[in-house]
C-alpha cells in the first residue's frame, strides 16, 4: 500500500514546473490494484533509441491506436465484438480481449520514428532528435595576443 505524501509546499515555490507537477500528481494516484494489461517492455537499443514491446494477443492493426499528444504516448486496444457463434466450443478463454489504455510520458526531444504489430507483439520505436541549436557545443578559447593582434 502507497502513502500519499503532501507535495504542494514544493510547488509553491517552483515556477513553470507545471509538467512536472502534473506528473508526480498523476503518478501518486495509482495503487497497487491498478490492472497491469497489457504487459509490457522497454529497452534501450542504442545511445538514442528505445523500444517499447507491448503483448496485446489477439488484437490486430486495426484494434490498437497508438497516439502522441504533446509529452504523452497513449497506447489503446478496442475490444472486439465477438459474434456468439464464435464462442461455440469454445471450453476455456485465457487470451484477454478487453479494452486498455496505457499511457507513457516521454522525455523531451523524443520521437515516434516506427510501431508495428507482428505475432502478437506491438514494438514502438522511439528516438531522441535534439534540435540543432540545443546540442551542446565547443567553445574556442582564444588568447589575449590573439585578440590584440585583431584590433590593431
Amino acid at each position: 500500500m502507497r502513502t500519499a505524501y503532501d507535495l504542494s509546499p514544493l510547488f509553491r515555490t517552483a515556477v513553470g514546473f507545471d509538467r512536472v507537477t502534473s506528473m508526480l500528481n498523476s503518478s501518486a494516484q495509482y495503487t497497487d490494484s491498478d490492472p497491469s494489461y497489457p504487459p509490457y517492455n522497454i529497452e534501450q537499443s542504442g545511445k538514442d533509441d528505445y523500444r517499447i514491446t507491448m503483448a496485446v494477443a489477439g488484437f490486430g492493426a486495426d484494434d490498437v491506436d497508438v497516439v502522441v499528444h504533446e509529452n504523452t504516448l497513449t497506447v489503446t486496444g478496442r475490444a472486439q465484438k465477438q459474434v456468439e457463434n464464435d464462442n461455440q466450443g469454445l471450453l476455456y478463454q485465457g487470451i484477454a480481449k478487453r479494452a486498455f489504455e496505457r499511457r507513457f510520458q516521454l522525455a523531451n526531444y523524443i520521437k515516434v520514428a516506427n510501431a508495428a504489430l507482428e505475432n502478437g507483439l506491438l514494438t514502438i520505436d522511439l528516438a531522441r532528435e535534439v534540435p540543432e541549436e540545443k546540442k551542446s557545443r565547443e567553445v574556442e578559447i582564444r588568447s589575449t595576443a590573439k585578440l590584440e593582434n585583431k584590433a590593431a
